[in-house]
Order: structure tokens, then sequence, then C-alpha cells
């Protein structure tokens, strides 16, 4: 537990290095090297992950929080991350881990069948892998979504999508739900702010969305003045609306002041509103708000007809309209998503975790 394992992914070169081919870095490293994420290292002329079975932290979280909201509304996740990350954001919002090198903060080890149980024992509809990017610990979070298979717990990624073309459908397979970030729509942005492409992610979600039972929804950060004009917030949810659909949710969410850009003030409430408005009129039918107090922005209605489905005031659900198979309740329209007949109550209980030393 905790060593370092094959990974996967990767192929030599005519110059003596070794290409990571599992984000579109595409790393090059020598012998002893490691890649950008730093989690994936070149040793024995091979590339391994340095991170497989250990954790910054375990925790139960509402399946809203990463965020969810046509996926088991109201039930508990299992959350949990490990160290890096492939993209290096400026604005990055779980800085401590993501930019953390490996051994700073992985102070928990569990094996994927004790994270299984785990959220079995504890009444976890899910187990998430979140706080840093699970695409640079894939075959760890593969493993994971396996065991939770095996006893009927579902998986979630919250990911940047920042993926190679030959790993999608592994790590995406393994996947029940996703929630991708959509960081901006301008290749200027992933460039100056992240180092990475737009145009990898939008593969990434088109990939997801037709070539996959993945349930997927997608979360832009609005940062004033870098990503939240009123021409690319209707950019990116008219593309939204013509390559995804209009069913795909899109959560739009408040920036604070963090890491690199503490001279940023934090997004207004009227700019996440704003967003919200654009992307109805761009056709959306689930459009939402994050880290605002906005019960009209949090709830879902029905398209159809616009009865309340289901009502929300931050991470509680206040009512419910869906009938047991997922219909409104007022005109029978489908509601997408995967629900339960009667949601579950979580709230926004935060629970951290403690696994026993291995």
């Amino acid at each position: 537990m905790g060593a370092s394992v094959p990974g996967r992914y990767w192929h030599g070169l005519a110059d003596g290095r070794v290409q990571c081919d599992l984000c579109p870095r595409e790393c090059k490293l020598h012998e002893g090297q490691r890649g950008l994420c730093f989690v994936r290292a070149r040793e024995n002329d091979a590339i391994v992950l340095t991170t497989y079975g250990r954790s910054s932290g375990f925790c139960l979280d509402p399946i809203e929080k990463k965020p969810l909201n046509h996926f088991f509304p109201g039930s508990a996740v299992l959350s949990f991350g490990t160290a890096g990350c492939n993209l290096t954001c400026k604005f990055c919002q779980n800085w401590d881990i993501s930019k953390a090198r490996a051994n700073d903060r992985l102070q928990q080890q569990a094996s994927p069948e004790a994270i299984a149980q785990a959220a079995l024992d504890s009444g976890a509809k899910s187990v998430a892998f979140t706080y840093n990017d699970p695409v640079i610990f894939l075959e760890y979070a593969v493993d994971v979504a396996a065991a939770c298979q095996d006893v009927g717990v579902e998986t979630v990624a919250v990911t940047a999508g920042y993926i190679g073309e030959g790993a999608r459908p592994e790590f995406f397979g393994a996947m029940d739900a996703a929630n991708i970030d959509l960081k901006g729509f301008t290749e200027d942005f992933y460039r100056k702010l992240c180092t990475a492409s737009l145009e990898s992610v939008l593969d990434t979600l088109l990939f997801v969305k037709h070539e996959t039972d993945t349930w997927l929804e997608i979360t832009t950060l609005l940062i004033p003045g870098e990503n939240d004009s009123s021409r690319e917030i209707g950019a990116l949810s008219e593309w939204v609306t013509e390559k995804l659909g209009q069913d795909v949710p899109l959560h739009f969410t408040a920036f604070h002041p963090d890491w690199r850009m503490r001279d940023i003030s934090a997004t207004p409430a009227a700019t996440l509103k704003r967003a919200r408005d654009i992307a109805a009129s761009a056709g959306l039918r689930y459009v939402y708000t994050g880290n605002i107090r906005d019960e009209a922005g949090q709830s879902t209605y029905c398209y159809a007809c616009g009865a309340c489905l289901i009502g929300r005031d931050g991470y509680t659900i206040t009512s419910w309209g869906l009938d047991a198979s997922g219909h409104c309740t007022s005109c029978g329209e489908i509601c997408p998503g995967a629900f339960e007949p009667d949601p579950d109550s979580w709230g926004p209980r935060r629970t951290p975790l403690v696994f026993a030393a291995v």
C-alpha cells in the first residue's frame, strides 16, 4: 500500500526519453524525472504512479457539493483526493492539495476495497474522486471504481477533463457520473491561467456525452474580468446546447480570491444570475448558480410546465416534485438524471472519515 505502481498510457521515444500519454501535456521524461503533475514519474524506464493507495483525506459530503444536482439528489458521497494536478490554474481553490508535492499531504492510506466498504458502511450512495484531479491517479481511481461496483456503490469523477484521447475510454468507462470543469471558453484563458488547451477539454466533453453512459454535468467558475463577459458566457452556453444538448446541467459558480489571484474580487451574485439567464436564453434547461445563497438558482424546475421539481436551500432539499420514475408530478415530463423514489436528506453535513493504519 502506498508504493509506486506501474502506470498506463506511455511509450518510449527514439532519443531515450519516455513520454507520458495520460494527458495532453505529453511529458517527456528522463530516468528519475516526474511529470508536471508530480505524481507520475519515470522509474526503471517506465512510467509509474507514486500515490497509489494514499489520500489527502476522506470526507462524507452532500452530492450537491460536487456539484451534481441530477445524480441521486440529497445523497451522501464519500469524497477523497490525492495530491498534485496536471493543470496550473492560478485561481485554484484547492491549491493546498493540488499544488502539494506527493508526500506533503498524503497522510491516509486505503485500499480500493476498504474505500468501497467504507462508503457502504457509512450509507454513502457514491464515491467521488475530487479535491485534486483524478485523471492523474487513473490507476487508483479505476481500481476503486471496480471495487465500488462490486458492492453496488456509484462512482463520480470531478475533473477538468484534461485527459489524453487514449485514456478517456478506460477512465470515464469506470465512472457513473462526472462533473467536468469548463474553466473558460477561449484558448487565451486556458493558456494564460491554466497552461492548458480548451480544445482538449471540449473533446473530452463530446466524448463523455456521446460515447459513454456516464451522467454529465458541467461547472464554470466565473472570474471577474477573465471569463465573465456576456459574450463569452453566451458562446459557452450555445456550444453546450448545440454540441451536448439542452439537458446537460450547467453550474456557474462564484470565484473567491485564492492562490495566485488574490488581487481579484469575489464574483458578485449578480454576475452568476446574469450568466444563468444567458444560458437559459441559449436553450439550456437546467442552469444553476453556486457558492452563493440563491434558492431559485439552486433549485430544479420542469422545463415543460415550470413546476419546482427539487427545491434547494444551499445543500438542503426543501421540496420534491418528482414521482418514483423521475417524472414531474405536475405535468408528467421526465427530468433527466438518476433519481431514487424517495430522496435522501443528507443536507449540508460534512463528516471527515479516518481509515485505520495499514
